[in-house]
This record gives structure tokens, sequence and C-alpha cells, in this order.
């Protein structure tokens, strides 16, 4: 098996997730995180979804929607990882009880029963030797108006930001 490439954990959407596992629902489906994939024999043990309306520390309002997708890493019965559309079909009976926004913000919740509960962000699934692999890294803290100012900055030194006299867009 390649390696995960932890660059692709980003924020992804439930709806994303369920998009790619689509391609091929009877390819088992592998998360990795701190460095390990989760045991053959995970189960996924609950899904919430949240609205959420915040201030953030500059006193701005911020309100998203997000999907919690709890894992519990254990082995049990000689099991084989749980099949791509065997993990949508939760998300479906889920959805069928609970309003599912596919655009929501995905994070999961993992544990193995003993250690405490840490919260991951999910890179896109890559279809690797036949199973999807999906990186999980844990979500850091950040400070949401200076995350805001540094996109801004970044994009102001794009040389194909609107007031660059630089040449290299097409």
């Amino acid at each position: 098996m390649n390696a995960i490439d932890k660059t692709l954990s980003t924020d992804i959407t439930l709806g994303h997730l369920l998009d790619v596992l689509a391609a091929a629902p009877d390819a088992p489906l592998v998360f990795h995180y701190e460095g390990h994939p989760v045991k053959p024999g995970y189960h996924v043990t609950e899904v919430k979804a949240g609205q959420f309306a915040a201030l953030d520390c500059g006193a701005n309002p911020e309100a998203w929607s997000e999907i919690f997708v709890q894992l519990w890493d254990i082995d049990e019965d000689g099991r084989t990882h749980m099949p791509a559309g065997k993990f949508a079909a939760i998300i479906r009976k889920v959805s069928d009880h609970v309003k599912l926004e596919p655009s929501a913000k995905l994070t999961f919740e993992v544990s193995d029963g003993k250690r405490p509960m840490a919260l991951y962000c999910a890179g896109s699934p890559q279809l690797q030797d036949g199973s999807f692999q999906v990186a999980l890294n844990a979500r850091p803290s950040s400070c949401k108006p200076r995350d805001r100012w540094l996109a801004e900055e970044q994009a102001k030194s794009s040389c194909c930001a609107p007031s660059s006299s630089k040449s290299c867009c097409p």
C-alpha cells in the first residue's frame, strides 16, 4: 500500500466523501490517523449533525453546519475493513432520521475506547490498490480573523491579483 499523503487532509464535505465512495462501493474503506490505519473491525458508532453560531476572537459572527462521524477503532470478530457502500448506507440511514447537509464540514471523532476521543479533519478519499484510503489529521485550533487576513494577503501577492502588474496570467 502507498503512503497516505497527509497534505490531502482538509475540510471535505460529507457530499464529497459520498460522491467519491460511490465510484467503488465494494472497496474497503480504510481511515488513517496518527500514523496507522483504523483496525479492520472499526464501527461507525454515531453520526451527528450540528448547526453552530459563534463569535470569533475578532468579535465577528460565525455560522456553519458540521457533521461528526464517530469511529470506534477496534478489531472485532476477524472482520475486514468496512466496504465504502456499507459506510454510505449507514449515512443514508442516519439521514432518514437526521437532516444531514451534504455541504456541511465533516469532522471525525476517533477513539479506541481507552484513549479519549480526538477530532480529525479528513482528506479526499484515494482509491489505492483496490481500497479507499482516507487520511485523518488532527483538527488544529485557528484564529479565523488571522486566517482570513492571511488568505487576503496571499491573494494580493498572487500574480493574478486584480492590482498586480505582473504578466504571469494568461
